[in-house]
């Protein structure tokens, strides 16, 4: 089978959020067929959408997997409920979120799952993260902008909007 590379955002901003990211990354590695090569460090972030919760703890895995961009993401559900995430609104305050970012240079877009992930370039709390660990990284939205963009490009503008990197977290 063939090895596939994609990127997982994982957050938490409830019951000890850095535990719950760091405990994250090793349920990616349980994941069939799936290896964590790369762990972004951990960054402090204010929410976003619902203001009234506390900050949020992020971080970006790069995997590689053989499994199908539809059983990842599945997989990774399944990693959200294990830890106890709950869905009572959008943008509510969570145990665990893991978002499947980009896979490979798939651009899909199915009501299960749209690649690259719909909303990752205006999230700073994802692009400082996945910069760090990707540099060399270019996303395209032909729905968006023009032509591919590279992560760190991307992250500029988020680098002074208070997204604090709090830790080394290299495999």
């Amino acid at each position: 089978m063939a090895v596939h590379k994609a990127f997982v955002a994982l957050g938490s901003n409830l019951c000890d959020p850095a535990l719950q990211v760091t405990n994250a990354f090793t349920e990616l590695e349980k994941i069939p067929r799936t290896k964590v090569v790369q762990r972004s460090s951990l960054y402090q972030s204010e929410p976003v959408g619902y203001d009234k919760q506390p900050d949020f703890i992020n971080a970006v895995a790069e995997v590689h997997t053989e499994a199908s961009p539809e059983t990842l993401l599945k997989a990774l559900l399944d990693i959200e409920q294990d830890f106890g995430r709950e869905r009572p609104f959008p943008n509510a305050p969570r145990i665990l979120d893991l978002d499947l970012l980009c896979y490979d240079d798939v651009e899909q877009k199915t009501d299960f799952l749209t690649l690259p992930h719909p909303r990752m370039h205006l999230r700073g709390f994802v692009l400082l993260p996945l910069a760090e660990i990707a540099p060399d990284l270019t996303i395209s939205y032909p729905d968006v902008m023009p032509k591919s963009c590279n992560v760190v490009k991307l992250a500029q503008p988020f680098q002074n909007q208070g997204i604090e990197k709090l830790s080394n977290n290299s495999v």
